[in-house]
């Protein structure tokens, strides 16, 4: 069995759009059942001081300051990279959500026996109240099968040994989906994977969401999901260290991509292809994970049927 690394981070990022959900967050991170870790903190064009006013309270932290205009991936990258350094197996919580007295404990639990693991959420307004529904997904399906179409790995819910983490980075500067991006790189190296399918995280939804579960879906979000779905499938491409993933799962995530391009030129075909699909997307999913939206498996006769029929 895997020695456990000597030391235990839990470790968000902080920019000014959060400031106003930070007390309640940080409340959450000082009852923590397990206090036996060290919190690290990055900061996106906000200083220490920032922080620390907006709190009313001094804050024992690492902190980690990103150089000025730096993109929401060089802000990540820079913190993880010094968390692997300092040889840190890594819980990552999301400013603008809450932690469950139990999150570090779970997770500190899961990752003695895992690479890479995760939490199942509830889902919350924007003041914080319960909007009746979880992320969360069937116990019967395994975790590593969701990977790599969709994604349940998270920078609010999941935690890294720091030996894979070090392996999967860096992450590309222009990148949006870096949870995603981290995930699947764990995933093609062959990574151990859980899901604590108990709830350890609420998960704040509102508008300025990059990725939004909640139900029913929109055209905007099915265009705008896309395009990012689509940029994230050519990074991890063209990321290299294909010789250290494992064959079938490289195989598996080529296969995927070309799937993905495929659903994307049936979706800007025509605004009647578009519809259908939405239509079709509301009517069959249940539970929405990360990038249900883009590409549903069960409805691939819509875009694959257009594809063949292109081709005649």
């Amino acid at each position: 069995m895997r020695t456990p690394a000597t030391k235990l981070a839990v470790y968000t990022t902080i920019y000014p759009a959060v400031l106003k959900y930070l007390a309640e967050w940080y409340r959450s991170v000082l009852a923590q059942t397990d206090q036996d870790f060290e919190l690290w903190i990055g900061l996106d064009a906000l200083s220490e001081a920032d922080v620390e006013d907006a709190l009313g309270c001094h804050v024992e932290a690492r902190w980690v300051p990103a150089p000025r205009k730096s993109t929401p991936a060089q802000v990540r990258d820079l913190a993880l990279t010094q968390l692997v350094a300092a040889g840190c197996d890594v819980i990552l919580v999301d400013s603008d959500d809450i932690l469950h007295p139990s999150r570090v404990a779970a997770a500190r639990r899961e990752i003695q026996t895992n690479d890479l693991t995760a939490c199942a959420l509830e889902i919350v307004g924007q003041k914080g109240q319960s909007l009746g529904s979880e992320f969360n997904f069937d116990r019967g399906v395994k975790v590593s099968e969701i990977l790599p179409g969709n994604n349940v790995f998270g920078f609010s819910n999941s935690a890294y040994r720091w030996e894979l983490l070090e392996r999967c980075l860096p992450i590309p500067e222009d990148a949006v989906l870096c949870d995603w991006y981290l995930a699947t790189r764990a995933w093609l190296f062959g990574a151990a994977l859980s899901f604590d399918h108990d709830v350890r995280m609420k998960y704040r939804q509102y508008d300025a969401n990059t990725a939004k579960v909640r139900l029913p879906f929109t055209a905007d979000q099915v265009l705008s999901d896309a395009a990012l779905v689509r940029r994230h499938f050519q990074l991890v491409l063209a990321s290299g260290d294909q010789e250290a993933f494992s064959p079938g799962r490289w195989a598996e995530f080529q296969r995927r991509a070309d799937e993905i391009e495929q659903f994307d030129r049936y979706i800007h075909q025509s605004s009647a292809n578009l519809n259908s699909y939405l239509e079709a997307l509301n009517g069959a999913v249940k539970q929405a994970i990360w990038w249900t939206s883009v590409a549903y498996s069960p409805l691939a006769h819509m875009w694959k049927q257009e594809e063949t029929l292109c081709k005649q």
